[in-house]
């Protein structure tokens, strides 16, 4: 719903209001009048950066209500409560008074607060009854964030201010170049970090976006109640994002690359034993970024590596691979201790992939001054990890939220089971309940993943794919500011199933259905997607044929190549929305009538892989009826495979199913006595997908004669069917 484009009502200003008229506007005492202000107070909050939990249209940002432009701009939230407009003023301050401007939509109940962090706020004054006009309200109070936190609106619009002016000084004293030293306070079961001497608790995500991206992202970030992102790597780059960061009170986990990071299937296989050339390689590097961006105040502490420890297990085994996550913990270590001669005011933190890292830690790695993990669908446990292990240190969690693909049960088609977006976005929530849950130990966590990728890793695991926001997005919103602002939502997708979805026919079609709805009432546009990941390796995300058949149901074109695919419904709201669903389907192919005479008849080819892979890889293999098996032929050109019907047969369809090792050229041929061939189909653009071939011939043998392979692999075949 938009609101009506006639203007609204001028706004009623006054500079005083009768004190019997007002009465009923106060919990706390304040002064009803304007004065004007004293000459020790300061107009703090003109110009500085400004966010709110919503804005009803383009023309009305929450910078509107601190631009000094008392009539002409303002902001404008949307039509629900609660809603919140409030301004960073740079520095902590010491508050005398504010400035409500009211326009004709304004707030009958609200509170004035403040904050060190933006994050946890305290209640300097609570109005209720306000009946708009100009509300001057003294405080009393320090903080560096001032927010309006509306409760109760007037009438049927939203919150509309067209000024929202902070008073107060800061005594002359600039704000310490770094922001404040950073440490990690308090003694066992009872650590705090803080910032500037301020508690600070880590509410952050991991950051997705490229650095170019950073100044359209990062306002978003920050009006989720965020305080805090995480990256992985730190170099020449990171500036421009740490910048903009600071520039929107938001503190940066500057993280390190080791090899081999990321865990299972990462690349890069250091020796950390005995190869001193990387690890002083590493070592200079790292140093010469701490030493850059020290004193930059969006830096909240190093992170060094991320999940080596089990990464390691991709390069090294048995009492070696044990001799490496010692050596790799030992040399973090290392890092750490040039890190704090360099820097004294930033912690440094290391991230493992399981508590199974940090006994290495604790063991070789005493100068970390926290630890850290990646934990999703397991983060409940962490804490009785913790106390199994003896630990004398804190943490944070550097990745988390909902189960991930290694986590969950396989389903019916042997991939795992995706949760689905209420799920999911419970997960968030469920995270963050036992992160703080283990008070004075856990000091936080950067969820995974504000990130905008939209391809099977992305659609599981990012908050806004596409930059479209899910439910997901909203939970870890509500989750950091206590509401979502009245946002408008996704819709929701439930109950999805797929019909046939062990059957589906290679370019036929199968269907889907699912239940949707919108929270908001909004029209819904839908989309259908499939991915190959579980096919053939390819993570991006297809636009699939489809049509709709009513009542949430849809026909969907299959793909050609075979194997399981996942098959998403992502339903669009117009307003920057989305809700995915998805469910696996398994390609297979298609049936072909008539009798296979090939079945089980003997198979001859020009060559045969004896052990590769999943080999040997017979001929017999193609003409066994099982789509598991295979014949492989050598990686040259020409090569052959032939059947022999045992008779003169008449032959009328192929039916061709490739392995990923294919052949583009090819002739289909046949003979009646095995030696003299006749072409009968030819082919120069095969694509690797199935191939249901007409042919009109009556003979004993069928053969395949391969000119040209579409890879650089030999030829191999699942299923070579000659139909009667």
């Amino acid at each position: 719903m938009s609101r009506p484009s006639s203007p609204p009502a001028p706004a009623r200003r006054r500079a005083g209001v009768p004190l019997l008229a007002l009465g009923a506007l106060v919990a706390s005492t304040f002064t009803l009048t304007a004065p004007p202000a004293q000459a020790a107070d300061t107009l703090l909050s003109q110009g500085r950066p400004a966010t709110a939990s919503s804005q009803e249209a383009d023309g009305y940002p929450a910078s509107a209500a601190v631009d000094g432009n008392l009539t002409g701009t303002r902001w404008s939230s949307r039509w629900s409560d609660p809603q919140w407009v409030q301004v960073d003023l740079g520095q902590r301050a010491s508050l005398s008074r504010t400035v409500l401007t009211w326009e004709g939509a304004y707030g009958r109940s609200y509170q004035i607060q403040a904050s060190d962090d933006g994050t946890d706020w305290r209640t300097l004054k609570t109005v209720t009854g306000g009946d708009g006009g100009t509300d001057d309200l003294a405080l009393s109070g320090s903080g560096r964030y001032v927010r309006m936190l509306g409760t109760e609106r007037a009438g049927g619009y939203g919150y509309s201010l067209w000024e929202f002016q902070v008073y107060g000084n800061t005594d002359g004293t600039p704000p310490p170049p770094t922001g404040g030293a950073v440490r990690v306070a308090g003694s066992q079961e009872n650590w705090q970090l803080t910032v500037g001497g301020q508690p600070y608790t880590v509410k952050g995500l991991t950051w997705g976006p490229s650095v170019a991206d950073a100044p359209k992202y990062m306002p978003d970030v920050q009006s989720m109640g965020v305080n805090t992102i995480r990256t992985w790597g730190t170099d020449a780059s990171t500036k421009p994002l740490l910048d903009t960061a600071a520039a929107h009170g938001i503190r940066v986990v500057n993280g390190f690359w080791l090899q081999p990071g990321g865990g299972p299937g990462s690349g890069g296989c250091a020796d950390y034993v005995t190869g001193s050339t990387y690890k002083n390689t590493m070592l200079t590097e790292i140093a010469k970024w701490v030493d850059t961006y020290k004193a930059h105040p969006a830096t909240l502490m190093w992170n060094v590596g991320n999940e080596s420890v089990l990464g390691l297990q991709n390069c090294y085994s048995g009492t070696q691979l044990e001799a490496q996550r010692n050596a790799y913990t030992s040399f973090v270590n290392d890092v750490a201790e040039r890190i704090h001669a360099i820097d004294p005011d930033h912690p440094v933190t290391s991230t493992g992939a399981w508590t199974g890292a940090w006994p290495y830690y604790k063991r070789n790695a005493p100068d970390l001054d926290l630890y850290s993990m990646n934990s999703y669908g397991d983060i409940c446990n962490v804490q009785e990890d913790w106390e199994a292990g003896g630990y004398t240190k804190p943490y944070i969690i550097t990745e988390g939220g909902p189960a991930g693909e290694w986590e969950v049960p396989d389903d019916a088609n042997g991939v795992p089971d995706e949760p689905t977006d209420v799920q999911k976005a419970d997960g968030y929530t469920t995270a963050w309940e036992c992160v703080t849950g283990h008070r004075g130990v856990a000091l936080g966590a950067t969820l995974f993943h504000y990130g905008i990728e939209h391809d099977f890793g992305g659609v599981w695991f990012n908050l806004l794919p596409d930059g479209l926001k899910r439910l997901s997005y909203y939970a870890v919103k509500r989750t950091y500011t206590g509401s979502t602002g009245g946002d408008n939502t996704p819709p929701v997708v439930t109950n999805m199933a797929v019909s046939a979805a062990s059957s589906a026919p290679a370019g036929g079609e199968f269907g889907v259905r699912a239940d949707v709805r919108d929270p908001d009432g909004d029209p819904i546009t839908y989309k259908i997607f499939l991915s190959g990941n579980y096919a053939g390796g390819d993570k991006r995300l297809v636009e699939a044929r489809w049509r709709s058949t009513g009542n949430g149901t849809f026909a969907v074109t299959a793909p050609e190549k075979l194997g399981v695919w996942k098959v998403y419904i992502q339903a669009e709201d117009g307003r920057g929305n989305a809700g995915i669903e998805t469910k696996s389907v398994k390609v297979v192919a298609p049936p072909v009538s008539g009798t296979n005479v090939a079945l089980n008849k003997p198979t001859t080819a020009s060559s045969f892989q004896t052990s590769y892979g999943d080999c040997p890889c017979e001929p017999a293999k193609a003409t066994d009826g099982d789509p598991a098996t295979r014949w492989a032929g050598d990686w040259s050109d020409p090569q052959w495979i032939r059947v022999d019907l045992g008779a003169p047969t008449a032959v009328r369809k192929l039916q061709l199913v490739w392995d990923p090792a294919y052949a583009k050229s090819y002739e289909v041929q046949v003979s009646d006595d095995g030696s003299t061939w006749r072409t009968v189909h030819t082919t120069t653009t095969g694509d690797g997908d199935i191939d249901t071939i007409d042919v009109a011939a009556t003979a004993r043998h069928v053969r395949l004669h391969l000119t040209a392979r579409g890879t650089g692999w030999g030829y191999s075949l699942h299923e070579f069917g000659v139909y009667s």
